[in-house]
C-alpha cells in the first residue's frame, strides 16, 4: 500500500527574532537545570561541579557557530537533515541524512519525553502520595495534550512560546534572587580535600558533569528546524543561536552558584526538587508550592518549543521524497505539518512511560555521533567542496571552534557509560543495515545511481 501525497503548500513565515530567541531559550532551560543540579554536584562530588558548566558552555558556544554557519548557508525546513544531506551526498549518497532521521526518531521524542517526565517528577513535591506509575500516566497525558495544543497556526504557537519564555525568565530570576538573599560563600566554595587532581575519577566525573551540562544546554539550535517559518532567517539565526547560548549559560552559572551558596553541597546532591526545597526552608510550604508550579510551567515551555520544531524534521525528509510520503502533508487550513506532528507526538507520549535515566541516555547517546560530530565534520567538507557558497555568517576563528566542539562531544560520548554508548551504537547499526537494504531495493547508493527514494507502506 502506498500513501498518496497531498498537494504541497507553503509554510507561513510568522516567526521573528524575538520568537526565535524565546524558542531557543525556552528549550534550553526547561526542566533541565532544576532536576540536574543535584546530579551534576553528585557527579563531581562538590562545588567543583561548576567546572562542568564551564566546559559545557565552551562546547555550546563553539558548536553554536557550526549551527549558525550551516543554518544561514543551507536554508530549509529540517535543520540537520538539510546540512547532512548536502555535505555528504557526493560521498555517501543519502545515507547520512537518512541516519539522522533514523536516530532522530529515537532521540528527538525521547528528549521531549525527558522534559515531560522530569516535570511530572518535580511535581512530586506537591503530590508526594502518588506512585511512579501515576506520574508516568500523567506524563503520557501531558504528551497528548501538547499535540492538541500545537494543532494551531504557527503564529499562535510562536505567541505561546514567548509567554512561556517570560515565565521561564521569572522562574530563573526568582531562583537567583533567593540565592543572593541567602548566599553563604562557605557553602559555595566548600571544596572537599583533593578535589582537583588528574585522576581517572576526576576525568570521568568531569565527563559526566559535562554530559549533564550539555543535556541542559541542548536547544540553542531549536529554531533551525523551522527555517521556512522564520522571517529573514539569515539575520535571525546567528543572533538567536549565539544570544540564547550566552544568556542561558550566564543564567545557569549564576543560578548554580547561588544554589551552591544556600545549602551544603551534600544536601543539594540528595535533593529531587532542589529549588522547591530551598524556598520551603526559608519561605514556607505555600511559597514552595508556587515555585514548584513555576518550575513546571518553565519545563513545559521547553516541551512545547521542542515539539514544534522536531515535528518539522520527518516533514522535511518526506517532502524531499526521502521518507513516508504522507508525512509531507500540510494542514489545509492551519498550515503546519500535522501528520508529522502526530508521529513525533505519539512517540513522545510512549517514551514518557520509561524511566528518566534511560530517557536521558537514549537522547544523548543516539544523537552525538550523527548529528553533532556529523555536522561539525560536514561544515569542514562544505568549506572545502563549496568554498564559494553564500555564507551570511562565517565561523569566527575557523577551524578552532569546530575542533573544540568535536573534542568536547567525543569526550561526552566516551563518558556517557557503556549502556548509553551501546544503545547509541546498536540503534545506529540497525539504521545502517536498514538503509543498505533500502538502497539495494531502490538501486540507490552504493548499489546504483542516485535517485529519489520514496517510502511506501
Amino acid at each position: 500500500m502506498s500513501f498518496t501525497q497531498q498537494p504541497e503548500k507553503n509554510l507561513a513565515r510568522s516567526l521573528g527574532l524575538l520568537h526565535a530567541t524565546a524558542s531557543n531559550m525556552a528549550t534550553m532551560v526547561g526542566i533541565g537545570p532544576f532536576i540536574t543540579i543535584p546530579l551534576i554536584v553528585s557527579a563531581m562530588g562538590g562545588p567543583q561541579a561548576m567546572l562542568g558548566w564551564i566546559a559545557g558552555a565552551i562546547i555550546a558556544i563553539s558548536d553554536g557557530q557550526v549551527w549558525a554557519e550551516l543554518s544561514t548557508s543551507l536554508p530549509g525546513e529540517g535543520g540537520t537533515y538539510i546540512y547532512l544531506r548536502e555535505a555528504y551526498k557526493k560521498m555517501f549518497g543519502k545515507m547520512f541524512a537518512f541516519l539522522f532521521i533514523w536516530t532522530f526518531l529515537l532521540s528527538g521524542p525521547f528528549e521531549i519525553a525527558s522534559g515531560i517526565v522530569g516535570m511530572t517528577e518535580y511535581l512530586s513535591f506537591l503530590l508526594p502520595g502518588l506512585t511512579p506509575m501515576h506520574f508516568r500516566m500523567f506524563a503520557f497525558v501531558v504528551g497528548i495534550f501538547t499535540i492538541i495544543l500545537h494543532y494551531n497556526r504557527v503564529k499562535f504557537v510562536g505567541a505561546v512560546t514567548v509567554i512561556l519564555w517570560i515565565i521561564m525568565l521569572v522562574t530563573v530570576g526568582a531562583t537567583i534572587v533567593i540565592g543572593i538573599l541567602h548566599f553563604h560563600s562557605a557553602n559555595a566554595f566548600a571544596f572537599p580535600p583533593g578535589w582537583f587532581s588528574f585522576s581517572w575519577g576526576f576525568v570521568f566525573g568531569m565527563g559526566g558533569a559535562t554530559l549533564i551540562a550539555m543535556y541542559d544546554l541542548m536547544g540553542y539550535y531549536n529554531i533551525c528546524y523551522v527555517e521556512e517559518e522564520v522571517k529573514n532567517p539569515g539575520y535571525v539565526f546567528p543572533r538567536a543561536i549565539l544570544w540564547s547560548i550566552v544568556i542561558v549559560t550566564g543564567l545557569y552559572a549564576l543560578m548554580n552558584l547561588m544554589i551552591l551558596g544556600v545549602l551544603p553541597w551534600q544536601e543539594i546532591a540528595a535533593s529531587k526538587h532542589i529549588v522547591s526545597d530551598i524556598v520551603e526552608k526559608y519561605y514556607g510550604t505555600t511559597s514552595a508550592s508556587v515555585m514548584t508550579l513555576l518550575v513546571a510551567v518553565t519545563a513545559y515551555g521547553s516541551i512545547y518549543a521542542l515539539m514544534m520544531s522536531y515535528s518539522r524534521l520527518p516533514f522535511a525528509a518526506a517532502r524531499d521524497g526521502f521518507f513516508f510520503r504522507w508525512l509531507s502533508a500540510v494542514h489545509p487550513k492551519k498550515q503546519f505539518p500535522h501528520y508529522s506532528l502526530l508521529l513525533v507526538g505519539s512517540i513522545t507520549s510512549i517514551a514518557c512511560l520509561f524511566d528518566l535515566d534511560f530517557i536521558i541516555a537514549a537522547t544523548i547517546s543516539s544523537r552525538i555521533l550523527i548529528q553533532f560530530l556529523g555536522q561539525i565534520t560536514g561544515l569542514t567538507i562544505l568549506r572545502r567542496t563549496k568554498p564559494n557558497m553564500p555564507r551570511p555568517f562565517k565561523m569566527w576563528l575557523y577551524p578552532i571552534p569546530s575542533i573544540i566542539a568535536f573534542i568536547g562531544f567525543s569526550y561526552i560520548f566516551i563518558s556517557s557509560g557503556i549502556e548509553a554508548i551501546g544503545l547509541g551504537l546498536v540503534w545506529l547499526t540497525v539504521g545502517v543495515v536498514f538503509f543498505i537494504w533500502w538502497a539495494k531495493k531502490n538501486s540507490e547508493w552504493p548499489f546504483g545511481k542516485k535517485r529519489t527514494i520514496v517510502l511506501g507502506c
